[in-house]
């Protein structure tokens, strides 16, 4: 019989530790398959920072580095100065990212430097307790904001994409979500890009990702599914917001 479909070489055969439905593993498989299509695993250098997305150095076989809280795009930037052929990647959350660790991700992209960012969007602080995250939507309900995100209080949602993309050392910006298999497809599409935009030292690339956080959101995989189509695609358009002009 043809063997049409298997596990990533690049992905350790080992369980995953993420609650169910949490699309983590999704995104990790599809850098994962990334790594082997480019041939390049030899050569990939991952950065996970403090959150959920710390432990894709248990699921990747590459090398790996765990950074302090909201600081992996400068331990990338030191890692790829150091090893310019080396292909370099940070997996970050929006907790991480587009809160403790905005003044790193802005001057990174400010810089142009030659890195790939995987920014995981699931509107929520999660791996800490379900506390709002700077990408909370309005109204959304957290354990920090029990009647919904209001403008007043809470400020509005940060739109990373939107900001880096302008940016002139951000050389390819992206959002993309994975909570059907089309919108998957495209997010694969879209990160193998970031990758290959990195290997011709065009500078900073960022992809972001829509993703589900069930237990946090107290709601069933199938329903998280529907609310992020509903709610969060609104808000937060899918998309390429900056490309490389002969990309």
């Amino acid at each position: 019989m043809k063997k049409v479909f298997t596990r990533p070489e690049s992905f350790n055969d080992i369980p995953m530790h993420y609650c169910p439905g949490c699309t983590h593993g999704i995104i990790h498989r599809l850098v994962a398959e990334t790594i082997d299509e480019l041939n390049m695993v030899d050569r990939a250098i991952g950065v996970a920072p403090v959150g959920c997305s710390v432990f894709i150095y248990n699921y990747i076989d590459c090398d790996m580095y765990q950074a302090s809280h909201g600081r992996a795009p400068a331990v990338a930037t030191g890692v790829k100065r150091v090893v310019p052929d080396g292909v370099v990647f940070t997996y970050q959350g929006d907790g991480d990212m587009a809160a403790i660790g905005t003044a790193e991700i802005v001057h990174a992209a400010a810089r142009g430097e030659n890195i790939t960012v995987i920014f995981v969007n699931n509107a929520v602080y999660a791996m800490t307790g379900g506390q709002m995250a700077p990408t909370t939507l309005m109204g959304q309900k957290t354990t920090t904001t029990p009647h919904g995100r209001e403008s007043d209080a809470n400020g509005y949602p940060v739109k990373m994409a939107e900001m880096l993309s302008t940016l002139d050392g951000s050389s390819y910006i992206s959002r993309v979500s994975v909570h059907d298999p089309k919108n998957i497809n495209k997010a694969k599409k879209s990160i193998k890009k970031a990758f290959e935009v990195q290997m011709e030292n065009k500078g900073f690339t960022m992809v972001e990702v829509l993703s589900i956080c069930p237990t946090n959101w107290g709601l069933s995989p199938k329903e998280s599914v529907k609310w992020l189509d509903e709610n969060m695609i609104p808000y937060y358009p899918l998309g390429e917001y900056k490309v490389p002009a002969e990309v």
